[in-house]
């Protein structure tokens, strides 16, 4: 079965970092690009941030940018998001998946995993 998890969330006050991780399993991420995604209760999902296969071309939200930043480790069959200057604005599920790095983000799939939960707040 072919799976990404996510993992690396946690409760974190404004300002801070976390580092989210996306893990595949089942099948070789190498050449896929891989989207991360967010919602927040009651808001429709939103892409946050995209990268491509090789690792050549990123996306972000006009939200994040600046703050967050995407990687990948094709070897390592993951991909990071990397949340620096954590706002409250930012807590959320968050997702990856695999996708087209259109309008930031665009999932290609529609079987989602758990998502890892980021908290922020004081």
């Amino acid at each position: 079965q072919l799976q990404l998890v996510e993992s690396g969330g946690g409760l974190v006050q404004p300002g801070g970092s976390l580092r989210l991780s996306c893990a595949a399993s089942g099948f070789s991420l190498d050449y896929y690009s891989i989207g991360w995604f967010r919602q927040a209760p009651g808001k429709e999902r939103e892409g946050v941030s995209c990268i491509s296969s090789n690792g050549g071309d990123t996306n972000y939200a006009d939200s994040v940018k600046g703050r967050f930043t995407i990687s990948r480790d094709n070897a390592k069959n993951t991909v990071w998001l990397q949340l620096n200057s954590l706002k409250p604005e930012d807590t959320a599920v968050y997702h990856c998946q695999v996708s087209v790095c259109l309008r930031v983000a665009t999932p290609i799939r529609d079987y989602w995993g758990q998502g890892t939960q980021v908290t922020v707040s004081s």
